[in-house]
């Protein structure tokens, strides 16, 4: 194989559509997890009445499907991985220490600090806030994310984490497959991702794991498409139409919803590289530093959720009170300000903070060799 690897690479360094769209697909999770506010102190699931939510004529479709965002992330961050480290001769020594950099010091801050207010929730309340599988061993698997790869009793502590552990082994068998991608992007990503999400949808065991590594394969592939030419403007615009019409139709016909939220994903991350691929004059550019919010929302707004539930229940208030617009529009901004804050003042320094730490490491290494 040729050294020159500048043929796996689009001439578009940065994707600032993708980057704005991971924001509204955070921003999406947020509804979807509005109606927690709702479930009162008991040690089972509750099915919360989303009618009763803010708004919930014009929103409706944020509160009953925004959990889908977690797939759309998956897909964008197969598109995104493919188009850093396909051309990347030296990606052995950066993929790892850039995913741990990245992931787990703002991972571990809020499953430490969900820990502590869980903890707060049943001694005032007898049981936990929503995730009530917060044990030892899940506290332990939680801190490596290997707490939702198949031997879970259910989701724990900082909830939403689930998607970054299945995301790891995305990661995993991404790098593993790195050489073999170089050869042929399109020829094994699509078929790969392809089979995973066919399985998902046949109710092969440990669904969760292998639509994340179908949906990351899948964008990948997207990706490898867009080398050869076949995704352009042209192309994506009505392609990404008529997988949206054939989202809503999977949706009206088929009860589990999958085989929609499949369609779906790629119609909106279809739409979205088309508005990129347009974007020659950089108009979009403002996108990339929205986009850097939305790991910090992700992670944030369940210890924000519930920190606003126990400052309602120490006050003696009733939990109807997030029927109000003013509650909806507290918790969706006070997420958002997490987000960015948490992304400049806490994760960019604590990137810097583990890349000098590994180079430091790695510098000894090669003293003591």
């Amino acid at each position: 194989m040729s050294h020159d690897l500048s043929h796996l690479r689009l001439p578009k360094r940065h994707f600032h559509a993708l980057d704005l769209s991971r924001l509204l697909a955070a921003i999406m999770v947020l509804f979807w997890h509005y109606q927690h506010v709702f479930v009162p102190p008991v040690p089972y699931h509750v099915h919360v009445n989303r009618a009763i939510q803010p708004w919930y004529e014009a929103l409706s479709w944020l509160y009953n499907h925004g959990h889908t965002a977690v797939q759309y992330f998956w897909a964008v961050s197969g598109f995104v991985f493919a188009h850093v480290y396909l051309a990347d001769a030296n990606y052995k020594a950066r993929f790892w220490p850039a995913r741990i950099a990245r992931l787990w010091p703002l991972h571990l801050l809020t499953l430490g600090l969900m820990a502590i207010l869980q903890g707060i929730y049943v001694a005032r309340t007898g049981t936990e806030f929503i995730y009530h599988t917060n044990d030892l061993k899940h506290f332990l698997l939680s801190i490596p994310l290997m707490q939702y790869w198949g031997w879970q009793d259910n989701q724990s502590f900082n909830g939403p984490s689930w998607s970054l552990s299945t995301e790891i082994l995305a990661y995993l068998v991404f790098f593993l497959t790195i050489p073999a991608l170089r050869r042929a992007p399109l020829a094994l990503a699509l078929p790969l991702g392809a089979l995973l999400l066919w399985a998902t949808l046949k109710g092969a065991p440990n669904k969760d794991v292998l639509s994340c590594i179908g949906y990351f394969m899948l964008g990948c592939a997207a990706y490898g498409a867009t080398l050869k030419g076949w995704l352009r403007p042209a192309t994506l615009l009505p392609l990404g139409m008529a997988l949206l019409a054939s989202a809503f139709m999977l949706k009206a016909n088929y009860r589990s919803g999958d085989a929609a939220t499949i369609a779906g994903t790629f119609a909106v991350l279809f739409l979205t590289l088309a508005l990129d691929l347009n974007d020659e004059k950089g108009r979009l550019k403002f996108g990339q530093k929205l986009g850097d919010a939305s790991y910090g929302i992700y992670l944030w707004h369940i210890p924000i959720q519930l920190t606003l539930v126990l400052i309602i229940d120490a006050m003696g208030l009733t939990r109807d009170i997030a029927r109000q617009p003013w509650f909806l529009i507290l918790f969706v901004t006070l997420a958002i300000a997490a987000g960015f804050i948490s992304h400049a003042k806490f994760e960019r320094p604590a990137q810097r903070a583990v890349f000098a730490l590994w180079a430091r490491w790695k510098a000894r290494g090669s003293e003591a060799s």
